[in-house]
């Protein structure tokens, strides 16, 4: 039986990121699979009260998987990401860390554990990465950020995967932006993606908006 594709768009957010003290990150995802009911979208988002956004967005990768895992499916997915360290870490820097026993040539790995819990909870998938540059009007990556932002500025997590708002937060952009997204059908976005993956195809490194 052909895996399922899902397709997972992140993002991470860190108030004061680099500053001293103890600075309040959040993330966000939007994760989205096709079922006999037609498209579906499900959020989640999550916090910390000291972190950085490496660390928020290593989470957020994490915790999608470990979602995509609760029903004990192998699926194929795409995760999309604006975050440079996240996607070029999974996939040039972990297979060469781990094939030295998680060490690197100069000094300690960074977010070592959260390194680990990833590759330990991508494995129960097929999974392919993918970079987004953030803040370019990319609807989806646009949404996950607000989720991000909210989760940090509030400090509250989702319970599990729950019923997304895309939908209504795409139309609120809509009408308040006059051309803005316009011309941009979510269904058809998910669609194309959706059918690479199912003829197992590569997608690109970078996704533009």
């Amino acid at each position: 039986m052909t895996a399922r594709p899902v397709i997972v768009h992140l993002d991470e957010s860190c108030l004061g990121n680099g500053r001293d003290g103890d600075n309040p990150g959040g993330y966000g995802g939007l994760i989205e699979v096709r079922t006999s009911a037609g498209i579906q979208r499900r959020d989640f988002f999550g916090h910390e009260p000291a972190t950085t956004n490496n660390r928020m967005a290593l989470a957020s990768a994490t915790a999608a998987l470990q979602l995509l895992s609760a029903k004990g499916a192998r699926l194929r997915v795409l995760m999309v990401s604006d975050s440079e360290y996240l996607v070029k870490g999974i996939r040039e820097w972990v297979p060469g860390w781990r094939a030295r026993g998680w060490k690197r040539k100069a000094g300690p790995i960074e977010n070592l554990e959260r390194w680990q819990a990833l590759a330990a909870a991508a494995t129960a998938h097929d999974v392919q990465w993918s970079w987004v540059r953030g803040h370019r009007g990319h609807p989806k990556n646009e949404y996950v950020n607000d989720l991000a932002v909210a989760a940090a500025r509030e400090q509250k997590t989702s319970a599990g995967a729950e019923p997304s708002a895309f939908g209504s937060w795409l139309a609120e952009r809509k009408a308040k932006a006059k051309g803005m997204f316009a011309d941009y059908d979510p269904d058809a976005a998910f669609a194309e993606l959706e059918q690479r993956l199912l003829a197992g195809e590569r997608v690109p490194l970078a996704l533009l908006p």
